[in-house]
């Protein structure tokens, strides 16, 4: 045998071996593929409503009006280059920076805290933005829309609580919240007012002590006073504020006689603010494949992710959606088939 042979024969397992750790090792890269979508005009396993009203009339229809979502890697699980390379080729999926989808600032109870404040503002902004779409006034209060487990509100507060007054001063804002937290020492009660299921309840709220600061474990936002009880129930375990659009959209549709999707298959995407206007979100172009392998005949895009979707061809129309109420008079243009000059990026 050949000195070269014999080189080869000795190098080639060499390289062997290094190029399966090499496929093997973690690299700082996640991904995001498409998730599943649903129908928030449906029902859930239990066959109940999605979307519940008490004290109003609804309007049940049979369209589809679709939320989407996006698979994310797990917090703490990075790619293999393997792995990389198997979701770069695959078109519906996208490879990203690690820390763009897990920022290294925040931890894996906050990245699921947040998600879920986010949903609850999603719903309560998604309602109020439906209701005046009805032209109905909704007015704006400050709420719970978070209760951190092991703090001591926990056992005293509930999200979507209504600050009525901290200490015996009327709550305006949110930090009026705040301010009366850390006026306090640790063990020392908060005296709170709230509304809760348009009860007044009296709730004293011994903060702890948290990174040298007193805490009592809630997250302060925006909440409103209903004239009806409705809520929208979706899995939990589904967080983020990108389905506003499409919460709102079901809502007026359920509580507006007719159907607004002429029984058509929609889907969307979108943060909806309080003014009814229409935010960026994350993993577009996952949530138009989804929507696509779904049957949705037209799904709604944010003004500022049109650049995301430019040079996607899919099968369904993509309308842009500035405002809660431009789709929703698009989306009766496209039902009643007006739709050769729906909005578009």
């Amino acid at each position: 045998m050949t000195q070269r042979m014999i080189a080869v024969c000795i190098a080639a397992p060499l390289l062997l071996v290094l190029a399966v750790v090499a496929l093997a090792v973690p690299l700082p890269y996640a991904y995001e593929s498409p998730g599943p979508t649903y129908n928030i005009l449906g029902t859930d396993q239990n066959d109940s409503e999605l979307v519940q009203v008490d004290g109003h009339r609804v309007y049940r229809d049979d369209g589809q009006l679709r939320f989407t979502t996006v698979r994310t890697s797990p917090y703490g699980e990075k790619l293999t280059l393997g792995e990389a390379l198997s979701k770069w080729l695959n078109p519906d999926d996208a490879v990203i920076p690690y820390d763009i989808a897990h920022p290294p600032t925040v931890t894996a109870q906050e990245e699921e805290s947040q998600g879920a404040v986010d949903m609850v503002t999603s719903q309560d902004n998604a309602i109020a933005v439906a209701l005046e779409e009805m032209g109905t006034q909704v007015p704006k209060r400050i709420q719970v829309a978070a209760v951190t487990d092991g703090l001591p509100a926990a056992s005293k507060l509930q999200v979507h609580d209504i600050f009525v007054s901290a200490d015996g001063k009327k709550v305006t804002s949110a930090q009026d919240v705040v301010d009366a937290v850390t006026s306090h020492q640790a063990g020392d009660p908060v005296h709170l007012v709230v509304l809760r299921d348009g009860r007044r309840l009296t709730v004293d709220v011994a903060p702890k002590e948290v990174d040298g600061e007193p805490r009592i474990g809630v997250t302060v936002g925006i909440g409103y006073v209903f004239p009806f009880d409705i809520s929208i129930n979706v899995d939990p375990t589904i967080g983020g504020p990108s389905a506003g659009l499409m919460f709102s959209l079901a809502v007026y549709d359920t509580l507006t006689p007719g159907s607004l999707t002429g029984g058509h298959a929609i889907a969307g995407t979108g943060e909806i603010e309080p003014d009814g206007s229409v935010g960026p979100i994350g993993g577009i172009q996952q949530k138009i494949a989804a929507a696509d392998d779904a049957g949705v005949e037209l799904f709604f895009v944010p003004p500022d992710n049109c650049e995301d979707v430019k040079g996607l061809d899919p099968d369904l129309k993509l309308v842009k959606a500035d405002t809660m109420h431009d789709a929703r008079i698009a989306l009766q243009d496209f039902a009643s088939g007006h739709d050769d000059d729906l909005p578009h990026c």
